[in-house]
């Protein structure tokens, strides 16, 4: 699904400063791979103003990404420090600049499945799907604007870890893991809230495996305008 909600994001840049309107061009492919250097663990943050991210495995590096775009001013902004064993970073499209006709952009990010990782991501305008249940998580957070996210947490995870999804207009569907305990917290601004394969105890839900699982995933998710679905079967 693809979303056209040009209008919007150009009010949000404007507000935060000069919009500079700029025109597509020939498509560009890019790529850049990150080596491990030592690390064993990796704090990534992706800033995504609009267009379409991918985010899973697929990599022995610790990550690898592909980047496809026709605005020339928007090719992504990356920067990579490391600390000891911990790796940091922060992937950002550029700000300032409005949304052409017919433009093109798109991130595929692929992660070392065996790091530790704390992924944050914000998108404004877009798709977002995130394919991360073969991923060594400990903390997931998402804050989305407008437009679509599917987040798959299906696998068997290693350690406990937390999931937070802000949501804003759009839709939400995240499938949980059935190999671990699952305790949810879905609350919708305006829209609807459904639920398959976990069960509401007071106000949450868990899945039958919550109380007796040594591995427990918390999942917290705050809607705006739109539907939110967990899946948890």
């Amino acid at each position: 699904m693809r979303w056209q909600w040009v209008p919007l994001l150009g009010g949000t840049l404007l507000l935060s400063g000069c919009v500079i309107t700029t025109g597509t061009g020939p498509t560009e492919y890019e790529s850049r791979s990150f080596e491990r250097q030592g690390a064993q663990q990796l704090q990534l943050e992706l800033h995504m103003g609009a267009g379409d991210l991918r985010v899973g495995s697929g990599t022995s590096k610790l990550m690898q990404t592909y980047f496809t775009y026709n605005v020339a001013q928007w090719k992504p902004e990356i920067r990579d420090s490391r600390t000891g064993n911990l790796a940091s970073i922060v992937i950002s499209q550029p700000e300032g600049m409005s949304s052409p006709q017919n433009m093109k952009y798109e991130w595929d990010v692929r992660l070392a499945q065996d790091v530790p990782l704390d992924l944050t991501a914000h998108f404004g305008a877009g798709d977002a799907h995130l394919d991360l249940g073969s991923l060594d998580l400990r903390s997931v957070t998402v804050h989305m604007g407008v437009g679509e996210l599917q987040m798959d947490l299906r696998g068997s995870p290693r350690q406990d870890y937390n999931v937070e999804v802000h949501g804003g207009v759009g839709e939400a569907t995240i499938y949980l893991p059935t190999d671990a305990g699952v305790y949810a917290d879905a609350h919708g601004g305006i829209g609807e809230i459904s639920v398959r394969g976990l069960h509401q105890v007071g106000g949450h839900y868990e899945n039958d495996a919550y109380d007796t699982a040594k591995v427990k995933v918390h999942v917290n998710v705050n809607g705006g305008i739109g539907q939110i679905t967990l899946i948890g079967d």
